[in-house]
């Protein structure tokens, strides 16, 4: 069964060939390393995810890079601004080296709760500063790169092709470019974009840079990833992936440098995954809906849960976040997690039907919520239970949900916090005292940290509320 993906640069549904036999390589855009990473950054790894496993399920070989941006990537994606990590440093009064590696230890924890994939190669921008500087050099000689006194310039006006993925006119391009902030006048175009910023200016007391041919400085952002995906995965590859915001600036200008610089094409399959919004807004800091996924566990949600609440929407299509969503997501997650222990732990035959019906469904632009609900269809099924389970961990492989029953029964030996235990002794002694009252104000106290009182013959039973 052919797999068809949606591609961004012609924009329609594609059969999937690649450039080697049942082999993929597989770009992904990570995160600059500036702090906590939201839920919407993480789904965006998560849709990473899928592509990946199915991948793998389907049984291509991918070889997956995904990024840190540590340096270069400034507050605007327009090249003004500050330097993201830099400005964190500063008000953290840090090395950005240590606060790059504060963030990724957090993210790398956060893709662990989630169930996602390692990287065959997670590669630092900063470790390859020689082959962006040589890059660099290479379209300044072949006169698509030029120098002011504050940075090198990419000159897009030689670009072949530059507008073909925004689809973007170039006159609309050029004129979008113009709106914002252009601090340097010797910009011959308001869309040329900085290869290498020079130790000058605005960037004169710059923490990290590097010496060049050119001076002493640091690199662009959009250089980066054109480098590091030549380096670990050839000039032309097969699949890039990144969220939609990259569409415009990011990811057409990569395909400009990366074409010109190798002559070449550079990505034959551009996916791109749409945004998580919050109660239908954007998630934003400055409004407090910036969710991490230490919030999400703090409220007594399975860090699953929020992937399988992730899994009930396409990845082109974009998802909207609340709590009551996230509250529906724990308990059909509880649900189905139920389901399978009811399964019992004795493997059948995984039933050729359903997985038709499966790889039919994730094959079509990767339908996760088509491929989820067929899990209920399963269920509900008159196969053998040893059959069911088989079957569900074979879709198990790309939902990436942990229903293996070993899994789950380590998973089930829940502690209870000790600030619970106290609640749960008070109101003990209340309702021995026939202070049902107070007995009851403990239970809603319980209930408000998100635990659940049953009271049985054999004494209080506690659990968590989801």
């Amino acid at each position: 069964m052919a797999l068809k993906l949606y591609n961004t640069l012609s924009r329609k549904k594609e059969e999937f060939k690649p450039i080697k036999e049942n082999q993929v390589s597989f770009y992904h855009c990570g995160p600059t390393v500036h702090w906590t990473q939201h839920i919407g950054n993480l789904r965006g790894m998560f849709c990473a995810d899928i592509v990946v496993k199915t991948l793998r399920y389907l049984r291509y070989k991918v070889d997956h890079v995904r990024n840190y941006t540590d340096v270069g990537h400034l507050t605007s994606d327009q090249d003004e601004g500050e330097d993201k990590i830099e400005k964190i440093a500063r008000q953290e009064k840090e090395d950005p080296r240590v606060i790059a590696q504060k963030y990724i230890k957090i993210f790398e924890q956060d893709t662990q709760e989630l169930n996602l994939a390692e990287p065959n190669q997670k590669p630092l921008a900063t470790q390859s500063i020689k082959e962006m500087i040589d890059m660099i050099q290479v379209l300044i000689d072949k006169n698509y790169a030029y120098q002011t006194d504050l940075a090198i310039y990419f000159n897009v006006s030689k670009a072949k092709n530059y507008e073909q993925l925004s689809g973007q006119k170039p006159e609309d391009k050029l004129q979008d470019a113009g709106k914002g902030e252009v601090s340097d006048p010797n910009k011959k175009n308001p869309a040329d974009f900085a290869l290498w910023f020079f130790k000058t200016d605005k960037h004169k007391n710059a923490l990290q840079t590097w010496e060049s041919p050119w001076g002493q400085g640091f690199p662009g952002w959009h250089i980066e990833c054109s480098v590091m995906s030549k380096k670990y995965l050839g000039e032309t590859i097969d699949i890039h992936m990144g969220g939609i915001e990259h569409i415009p600036v990011h990811h057409t200008n990569e395909i400009a440098q990366s074409e010109s610089a190798n002559g070449v094409k550079f990505v034959n399959y551009w996916l791109h995954n749409e945004h998580l919004t919050v109660d239908n807004k954007k998630m934003a800091k400055s409004e407090g809906t910036s969710y991490s996924l230490e919030e999400i566990k703090e409220k007594n949600f399975n860090p699953l849960a929020l992937r399988y609440l992730f899994l009930q929407a396409h990845y082109r299509s974009k998802q909207n976040f609340t709590w009551d969503l996230m509250e529906a997501a724990q308990k059909g997650f509880n649900n189905l997690i139920n389901q399978v222990k009811e399964l019992g732990d004795k493997l059948g035959q995984i039933n050729q039907d359903y997985q038709n019906k499966f790889i039919k469904k994730i094959s079509d632009d990767f339908k996760t919520p088509q491929a989820l609900a067929l899990t209920q269809e399963l269920l509900k099924s008159s196969l053998t239970k040893e059959d069911k389970l088989a079957t569900l961990l074979d879709f198990d492989q790309i939902l990436g949900l942990g229903l293996d029953p070993s899994t789950l029964l380590r998973a089930s030996k829940i502690e209870i916090p000790q600030e619970i235990q106290l609640l749960i002794q008070k109101r003990e002694q209340a309702r021995r005292d026939n202070d049902y009252q107070g007995a009851d104000e403990i239970r809603k106290k319980i209930e408000d940290k998100n635990y659940q009182v049953e009271d049985t013959e054999a004494g209080p039973k506690v659990s968590p509320k989801y």
